[in-house]
This record gives structure tokens, sequence and C-alpha cells, in this order.
């Protein structure tokens, strides 16, 4: 009988520290069946000291962070910095997966793209050109300064006075950039045309034209693109 009662009294006392000290398994036995696993730390270090990390959407700091993922669940952390290519990755904190790692670092690769290209002011905005010419003239200078930076035109109507290139894709190492001109008549008496460069960066460098999915309005355009509004501005106006 006291043989029995001591055996309680373990099993009891063995479940109690296993509960107060959270390991994170413990062996099988006839009176224990029990796993709890608890929130992990990873330290996060980036090659960039100011690029920005995130931790579900949410701001953590620059360079360096510390973060906790929770008992059976998962952290997404994002960093990014302008010029480079971002990085995500989602840690898992749930049984029969990969041990976390203590720590992780960020190694962000350059982005091609960046230095291939000029900030703008004037990119993806309408900018208002009023003709100083009649609309035949006017129209055949825009066609002609479109043609001479574009090679295919996707959509053209002189009677309403809209103009749509096809997008262009400039290829880099992990990015591509598509870029289009739009013309559209916005008024007839006087002539006003609204003229728009579109310019998209997409961190793929596979991306083809039409993938809308990877693409996203860009305030920088290529280099070749950069004078295509002034000329106009100069010749139309």
């Amino acid at each position: 009988m006291k043989k029995l009662s001591l055996l309680i009294a373990i099993g009891f006392f063995t479940t109690t520290m296993l509960k107060a000290n959270n390991f994170k398994s413990a062996e099988p036995s006839d009176l224990i069946v029990y796993v709890a696993v608890g929130k992990e730390k990873i330290k996060l270090t980036c090659s960039q000291p100011d690029a920005e990390i995130y931790v579900d959407d949410r701001a953590r700091g620059k360079g360096s962070v510390e973060i906790e993922v929770p008992d059976k669940g998962c952290t997404w952390v994002q960093v990014q910095k302008e010029g480079y290519i971002t990085e995500k990755i989602e840690f898992c904190n749930k049984k029969d997966m990969q041990k976390l790692p203590n720590s992780y670092h960020f190694n962000l690769k350059k982005d091609d793209a960046y230095d291939a290209t000029i900030k703008s002011d004037v990119v993806n905005i309408d900018q208002k050109i009023v003709a100083k010419y009649e609309k035949d003239k006017a129209w055949q200078i825009l066609n002609q300064i479109v043609l001479d930076n574009f090679d295919a035109v996707e959509m053209s109507d002189k009677e309403t006075g809209y103009l749509r290139t096809a997008w262009v894709v400039t290829r880099y190492k992990y990015s591509a950039v598509r870029t289009r001109f739009i013309v559209k008549q916005s008024s007839s008496d006087p002539l006003i045309f609204k003229v728009k460069l579109v310019s998209e960066h997409a961190q793929n460098g596979m991306a083809g034209a039409n993938d809308d999915e990877h693409f996203k309005e860009w305030d920088r355009i290529v280099r070749k693109y950069s004078s295509i509004n002034a000329e106009i501005e100069a010749r139309v106006r």
C-alpha cells in the first residue's frame, strides 16, 4: 500500500514539474503524456543596418531585432530597403516541423533596376498639354514622338484622341520594369491632351508583360524614356 502511494505521489510531482518548467517534450510513460512547446525567440540581423524589418506587417525596427514565435503558431518577417530586393520568410513553431534557429541573417540582394533607372516626378501621373496646333498637326507630332520611343502601339484612335502603347519589359537580374505611354484628349476647344508615362516594378526577373500581380507602380523610370514628356511639352505646347 505504501509502495502504491509512493508511485502516485511521484507521478503527480513529475506532471507538476513538467508543466512548471514548460519542457519542449517529455518521454512517454504510463502516467504522463504531455508536450508543451512554448514560444521561441529568434535574433534577426541584416546585411544592411538601416533595412526596415516588419513582423506580421508591423514595423519592428531596423537592421536587428529579436522576435517571438508563438506556441503552435507562425510569424511572418519581411525585410526591405530601397534599392534592394525585399526578403520574406515565415517562421513556424509547430510540432513535427523543423526546429527554429536561435538566429537568422538576411543578406539583401542589390536591385540592378534601381541603378539603371532615375527618379521622376512626372511618372504615373497625367500631364496636361495645351496644344498650340490644330488637331491633325498635334496628333501627328504626338504619334511621331511616341513611336520614336516605343516600338508597338496597342491602341490608337485619332477621332477620340486616344493612344496607348504596348508594355515594354526591361529585365534585370532579380527584377523587371514595364513601361508604357498613354495619350488622352481631354478637350477640343482649347485642344488639350493628357499624357502619362507609366512605370511599374516587379521583384521578379521573369515577370511577363501581362503578369499584373507581380508589378506595382514605381516612381522611377528607365533612362531611355526620361525625356519623352519634356519633348512633347516642347514640341506640342
